[in-house]
């Protein structure tokens, strides 16, 4: 099996080869140089009014795409906030039991105390039948109500979208105004842009059928946004 390594290299490859093709340069800091002073010249689009509040306002969003929100003091109390919201879904029996017990986490939410809240959390990527995902998240959108999330090695996309039930840690401090924000946050984290960046608002959904919105249609039921610390 091909090594992450030898992924990138191959994927190095083709794309020198497109950029000959093309007539780029393979200067890859002069072309980021170049975008980013292309970026800077230029003043944003008319951005809507917005409260001081950020993490209300995302908090309102996030309820209209149909996420549901609850805010808690600290890291430690995120199992038992992720146990008491599992046992107020209105699932049938089959289904609760199993929501209940069997999940996958992230490797960062990995040291939290899941066996206190008598839930069976484990730290790996999710094989495809796992009810329940529990993801950190990069940032979030208060305009819109929207996770961020920006893959990495410890950080599998899968677990955000296989599941039927999402639950997503957000610090209250990683709540931004606009989309703008959120992008400009991901530039200055990673200079080396990210090969995905995952927009989530709300519950998979689709509205195909007769114009009739259904929930889970290509992703999680439902998601479930824990904000951690700030005023409450």
């Amino acid at each position: 099996m091909a090594s992450l390594d030898d992924n990138a290299k191959a994927r190095e490859a083709i794309l020198s080869r497109v950029r000959l093709a093309l007539g780029k340069s393979d200067d890859d800091a002069r072309a980021r140089a170049a975008a980013e002073a292309y970026l800077l010249a230029r003043p944003r689009g008319p951005i809507p009014a917005m409260r001081a509040d950020v993490v209300a306002r995302f908090i309102e969003r996030a309820g209209h795409m149909e996420s549901t929100v609850e805010r808690i003091a600290s890291r430690d109390e995120i199992p038992a906030a992720v146990a008491r919201y599992l046992d107020g879904l209105a699932l049938p029996a089959a289904i609760a039991d199993q929501q209940a017990h069997v999940g996958v986490c992230w490797p960062e939410f990995a040291d939290l105390d899941w066996p206190g809240a008598r839930l069976a959390v484990e730290a790996r990527p999710t094989l495809g039948n796992d009810r329940l995902g529990i993801t950190g998240c990069f940032c979030a959108i208060a305009e819109t109500g929207t996770l961020v999330l920006v893959p990495g090695p410890d950080m599998h996309t899968a677990t955000a979208l296989l599941p039927d039930t999402h639950v997503v840690i957000l610090r209250a401090g990683d709540i931004v105004a606009t989309m703008e924000d959120a992008f400009a946050r991901v530039r200055a984290a990673r200079p080396d842009l990210p090969r995905a960046i995952n927009l989530i608002s709300g519950p998979s959904r689709t509205g195909d059928i007769e114009q009739t919105i259904v929930l889970g249609a290509h992703g999680p039921y439902r998601v479930h946004i824990l904000v951690v610390g700030g005023s409450r």
